[in-house]
């Protein structure tokens, strides 16, 4: 059994969200929109995470992006 580190695990997760949840929610259209609300601040959270270097807010975001599904 591997581990994955949170680098390389929040990546993968970032892409998922943003390349198969995203355009799911977008084509919905206005019934998405609260969803897409949502995912956008997480992923704005998480970009601001890494930028700073901030873990706990990296493995926050993490785990609230994990949460998303169709």
């Amino acid at each position: 059994m591997s581990v994955d580190s949170l680098g390389d695990a929040l990546p993968r997760v970032m892409a998922r969200v943003r390349d198969v949840l995203m355009p799911t929610y977008i084509e919905i259209g206005p019934a998405g929109a609260f969803a897409l609300t949502m995912i956008r601040a997480d992923l704005d959270a998480v970009t601001r995470a890494m930028a700073e270097d901030d873990v706990v807010a990296m493995l926050r975001a993490y785990e609230n992006l994990k949460r998303y599904e169709l």
